[in-house]
């Protein structure tokens, strides 16, 4: 085999594999559901190709994510100069809750397959980023590892998160704007508490 057509197949390779990851990338912002046909779809390859680049669906979606997450400084910018923890962790939690319903199909396929598989390192831990750094102003005033701050932050991480959202989107048929008033309101009623 010659050198030129072992270059060609590894180009075409790249191309395929580029193609695959940017219609991930592309349906992920869209909100709808993500899935390797859809995937495969927009990709203009056929499923068992997309199979054959990426064994699941869970990588695909990290490789096509990675990078299009905000830093915990940038999503809270807009309570940067607040040393209020309850006005802190309410932009936090508002921040990820409208993410969520932006990326809904990509999250929900995440959650679906770390569930089935137990592997929630697959996850993009946005929340946890978000919530350590609304509670930041804490740690001038308290040592870290006290038990009740570590006791708020898992409070947190239940209700500051997709799972909630989807709770009371899907089970509750909230309207998703009055489930994140309510998640949202509960954050905020959890670090009231701490604080009293």
């Amino acid at each position: 085999m010659s050198e030129q057509t072992t270059s060609g197949r590894a180009n075409q390779k790249l191309r395929t594999h580029t193609a695959i990851v940017q219609a991930a990338a592309e349906l992920s912002r869209t909100g709808r559901d993500v899935t390797m046909p859809e995937i495969a779809k927009a990709a203009l390859v056929s499923e068992a190709t997309a199979y054959r680049y990426f064994p699941d669906l869970v990588s695909l979606l990290q490789e096509a994510i990675a990078g299009q997450l905000p830093t915990p400084a940038e999503a809270l910018e807009s309570v940067a100069d607040s040393t209020d923890p309850v006005e802190r962790i309410g932009a936090a939690t508002e921040f990820l809750l409208r993410h969520v319903l932006t990326r809904q199909g990509v999250v929900r396929a995440m959650i679906a397959s770390t569930v089935t598989k137990a592997d929630a390192a697959a996850r993009p831990g946005l929340r946890f980023g978000l919530i350590d750094h609304a509670l930041a102003p804490l740690a001038d005033t308290l040592d870290p590892a006290d038990p009740a701050l570590e006791q708020l932050r898992r409070g947190l991480v239940v209700v500051v998160s997709a799972e909630a959202l989807f709770n009371l989107t899907d089970l509750s048929q909230l309207d998703p704007e009055d489930a994140i008033a309510s998640v949202v309101a509960t954050a905020k009623t959890l670090v009231q508490a701490f604080l009293r």
